[in-house]
């Protein structure tokens, strides 16, 4: 079992009912598997389709052309940015070391800006409250 968002759980819930009309329209063609995404007939996505329709996606989207890795990359990040505590990021990413974070998670200009702010607050917060000028 793993947790997802409630919005991508219904998007999963209607490719299933999706498939399943597949499943009824192929009718003895549909090739039975465990497989989340298929081909019309049941069979497992080629990875070169795979990769194609990563491509289109990214270029329809309007980002930077990048490999289907790179989204790991990207996820790891993101709950490094959500402030997501190390040992449920590795239970998320199915690391099982935390030398893992270090090559996946990748600190942003963003996470630098909100610290710098931070520590500024720290620091010159205690001399607002005590009147004293910078």
């Amino acid at each position: 079992m793993i947790d997802l968002p409630d919005e991508l759980v219904a998007l999963l819930r209607k490719h299933k009912a999706e498939q399943d009309k597949d499943h009824e329209e192929a009718r003895q063609l549909w090739q039975e598997g465990d497989w989340v995404f298929t081909t019309a007939t049941g069979r497992p996505v080629s990875p070169y389709t795979d990769y194609q329709e990563w491509k289109a996606l990214l270029k329809a989207a309007g980002l930077r052309d990048g490999r289907l890795h790179d989204a790991r990359h990207t996820a790891a990040t993101v709950l490094l940015i959500l402030g997501v505590p190390e040992r449920t990021v590795m239970a998320i990413m199915g690391w099982s070391g935390s030398g893992m974070a270090a090559r996946y998670q990748h600190v942003t200009d963003g996470i630098r800006q909100t610290v710098a702010k931070q520590v500024g607050g720290l620091i010159w917060e205690a001399d607002r409250d005590s009147g004293k000028a910078n």
